[in-house]
């Protein structure tokens, strides 16, 4: 080194601060990568994400290289530096020297870059491979021993430093990467893709018609009124029963009634050779279980029963489905004969409607973790049946009781919501 000249010196000091720069920055780059999008195009066949998605497999011994080769060119860079030093300054330069290399090599060689591959991890880990790969064959004893090495010491901590990665996303990050995921993904697709992992959590018990509000034949009724109520149906099936819902004989499918109204002797046992059987469901039975069921079964109602064999309600598959991409069958009108607009801008609501239709159809955010509707939301709240004229204000809603019937709260003015929840879910 006493034979280079001091230019030299300086070019080479140069041309390793460049190289620190490149390791540093590679490093960077390697560990910043999205995974995922370079799973996904290395599946796709694009070369140099396969070429760093393979390397990546062993991140010690990636690592390995990268540090072995950014050490090797800091030392030398130190050494050059103080010869330099001591050229110009004498043995009282190597001091300024140490100093002077450690402000170039962090800003330069560290921060700069590094910071550059973070904002661009792919165009840096793209670059740095294919100079990273013959490296790697020409070093291969050296990183072999210092892997070896290190994963021993790892090995004492229970570490496995040989065994790869898993990608596996929790419903929590898979949840954070679609809210993150801004105009890649419509916000309409958003809301699917977050109701769907949502399904997990809602049970047949939130979305359920609830049993008094289940539309069915009464065998026991006069046959001009059966007719009348098939005639009149806006559903394709119909429950039917023997005076208490109870007694439940079978669905009745809108394609047999036609034949029904066509009999020449109609008689309510008649309509019993034209039911399909009943499919129940139990109580509490998370909706992407039952979403799978009814796949798997061919069928697309069923009754909910309790553990004692009790009905609570009707669950269908268009149900299910609106949880997913929200309304679009005709039971919408059913919503709007619930909610009502006043000119004063309130809203007249069914009691019984459930919290999460409520919800749904007029953009609130009534709490879905306790009662299932209206009604019983107010009575727990207030802990006893109230009576009509109460007002309240239940999560930020002010509300008022109009109607009262049989320890049921009927009909419930709203006022214009004056709470808004926090902007935590799109």
């Amino acid at each position: 080194m006493e034979t280079l000249s001091t230019s030299t010196l300086f070019i080479i000091l140069g041309l390793l601060i460049l190289l620190s720069a490149f390791f540093s920055s590679s490093e960077t780059g390697m560990m910043s990568l999205n995974r995922y999008r370079l799973k996904h195009r290395a599946k796709n066949g694009d070369h140099s994400a396969k070429r760093v998605y393979n390397m990546l497999k062993r991140p010690d011994k990636l690592l390995g290289l990268i540090l072995l080769g950014n050490n090797i060119v800091n030392i030398l860079a130190s050494a050059i530096a103080t010869v330099i030093a001591i050229r110009f300054w004498g043995e009282g330069g190597i001091f300024a020297a140490t100093l002077m290399l450690t402000v170039v090599v962090l800003i330069f060689a560290e921060v700069t870059p590094k910071t550059l591959a973070a904002l661009y991890p792919e165009r840096i880990a793209f670059f740095a491979a294919p100079i990273l790969k013959p490296l790697s064959a020409i070093f291969s004893p050296v990183i072999k021993l210092i892997s070896f090495l290190a994963n021993g010491l790892l090995k004492l901590f229970g570490v496995n430093a040989g065994k790869e990665g898993e990608d596996h996303l929790s419903q929590d990050e898979l949840r954070t990467v679609v809210n993150e995921a801004g105009a890649m993904i419509p916000r309409r697709h958003q809301k699917m893709l977050l109701s769907i992992l949502d399904l997990e959590t809602v049970s047949v018990d939130d979305i359920m018609v609830p049993r008094n509000e289940i539309a069915g034949i009464d065998l026991t009724d006069d046959m001009d009124y059966i007719f009348e109520q098939i005639r009149n149906s806006i559903h394709t099936r119909l429950l039917v029963f023997k005076e208490e819902i109870d007694q439940v004989q079978g669905f009745l499918h809108a394609r047999n009634f036609g034949r029904i109204l066509e009999l020449e002797e109609p008689t309510p046992e008649a309509i019993l050779d034209f039911l399909d059987p009943i499919y129940y469901v139990p109580e509490g039975t998370p909706l992407h279980t039952q979403l799978m069921k009814f796949q798997r079964k061919r069928d697309r109602i069923g009754l909910v029963v309790d553990e004692y064999g009790d009905i609570e309600g009707l669950v269908t598959l268009d149900d299910i489905l609106e949880e997913i991409v929200g309304d679009f069958t005709t039971e919408m009108s059913n919503i709007n004969k619930e909610i009502q607009a006043q000119h004063d801008g309130t809203y007249l609501v069914d009691g019984t409607i459930t919290i999460r239709e409520l919800n749904r159809a007029m953009k609130w955010y009534l709490p879905l973790d306790g009662p299932k509707t209206l009604n019983g939301l107010i009575t727990e709240y207030l802990e006893t049946i109230p009576e009509a004229s109460t007002g309240l204000r239940l999560h930020g809603y002010p509300m008022e009781i109009l109607q009262v019937k049989d320890n049921l709260i009927k009909t419930v003015r709203i006022m214009p919501k004056l709470y808004r929840a926090p902007e935590t879910d799109i």
